[in-house]
């Protein structure tokens, strides 16, 4: 089954770290674990299987679920952020008037619509965390904590007999997933805006870290950047919240919470130190608005589109700290080469959402329709614009 999300940071200074799957945790003790591997490239960013590496020295995005098996590091893949232009003055943050944050205010709040998620499958056991939306049951979690699974079991808060889910649908492009149990007259998260939420706002985080017996942690933090993107094996992951609120494995499918007790992101994701390079507290949510799409598909059990926009480039990272997605390779009779795109062009902007590295300008054609027109802004010694006519893969 899938395993949290982890991103590497392991790579020489100066170069773009890979990204990589750590393993959820697992209370049994756990084999031996193979090596890890060195990326092909050390600029491209690069995706392992996420059995693969162990919690030992190691910085990756890890995914936030745990398999209950011996190792607390686990891994996704991210990428770097992208960055969106301001066209109007930034939101402050709520929290510039002094007030203190009532963290025990907040749990009380949210902290009854959180679960405690265990499953079972091929690949072992697993544990991760969701959130009631709906009295009669329904239940939003990670798509990759129940990947897999044969058998999925939900804790109610204040309950101590689990109770069996049934899978209603799963996006594992999105990572969401929806469950139902059996119940009625359960307490219900409060949903938020994430298009509200701004940097430096106080968050919390409430999750079923490490599976610990005893019932979910919390922790708390903030909102440390907006707009993040991931580059998973799925598919790049965009409009990411990154929060400094301390997550672990097992979290993942765990709200988090606003000042005012409000769900605003659905932890997914962290990162963490490993050999020369140092990582702390670098979580990832999938913002709430983005999750509402998904949740009202998966209700209706309507599959993800089969087609995804194509455009026809091969991509790399800048490797002289420019902003925007290198052109490594164009695809002959491709939307890209039609466009006029060339090898060695930086791309900067997707009409006027600004790209910062290769997996955003990913992301940017995936959140295009096949058939759809995109201005492309390109830097070659002087801006150019391209327009190109997205394909269909």
């Amino acid at each position: 089954m899938e395993r949290m999300p982890t991103l590497a940071l392991d790579e020489p200074p100066g170069e773009q770290p890979p990204y990589e799957d750590l393993p959820p945790f697992d209370p049994s003790p756990a084999p031996p674990s193979e090596p890890p591997s060195s990326p092909s490239s050390p600029s491209a960013t690069t995706v392992r299987s996420p059995r693969r590496r162990t919690a030992a020295a190691m910085a990756a995005v890890a995914v936030l679920s745990g398999v209950v098996g011996g190792a607390v590091a686990q891994a996704l893949d991210d990428d770097p952020p992208t960055a969106a232009p301001t066209t109007s003055a930034p939101t402050v943050s709520r929290q510039l008037d002094g007030a203190t944050l009532d963290v025990a205010g907040v749990v009380a709040k949210a902290g009854p619509a959180v679960v405690g998620i265990r499953v079972a499958g091929r690949g072992g056991t697993g544990a991760g965390t969701g959130v009631v939306l709906t009295a009669d049951g329904e239940i939003l979690t990670n798509a990759h904590v129940v990947d897999g699974a044969t058998s999925i079991n939900v804790t109610l808060a204040g309950e101590s007999q689990s109770r069996p889910a049934r899978l209603v649908g799963s996006d594992r492009a999105a990572d969401l997933a929806l469950l139902d149990v059996d119940a009625a007259g359960l307490p219900v998260a409060e949903l938020g805006r994430s298009a509200d939420v701004a940097v430096g706002d106080d968050v919390v985080a409430i999750g079923n870290a490490l599976a610990l017996r005893g019932g979910p942690t919390v922790t708390r933090g903030i909102v440390s950047a907006l707009d993040r993107t991931l580059d998973a094996p799925v598919g790049a992951m965009t409009g990411l919240i990154q929060t400094d609120a301390s997550i672990s494995s097992g979290n993942s499918g765990g709200p988090l919470v606003d000042a005012t007790g409000k769900v605003i992101g659905i932890n997914t994701a962290v990162a963490s130190g490993g050999g020369t390079t140092a990582a702390e507290n670098i979580g990832f949510a999938i913002a709430i608005d983005n999750a509402r799409v998904v949740i009202e598909r998966l209700r209706g059990n309507a599959p993800a589109s089969t087609e995804v926009a194509y455009l026809g480039v091969s991509m790399d990272d800048p490797r002289d700290g420019s902003r925007g997605a290198t052109v490594v390779a164009v695809e002959p009779g491709s939307p890209a080469a039609e466009a006029g795109l060339r090898v060695g062009d930086l791309v900067t902007h997707v009409d006027d959402k600004a790209v910062d590295g290769a997996a955003a300008l990913a992301a940017a054609i995936r959140a295009h329709q096949p058939g759809e027109t995109v201005r492309l802004t390109v830097q070659r010694g002087q801006e150019v614009v391209l327009t190109a006519r997205l394909g269909a893969r």
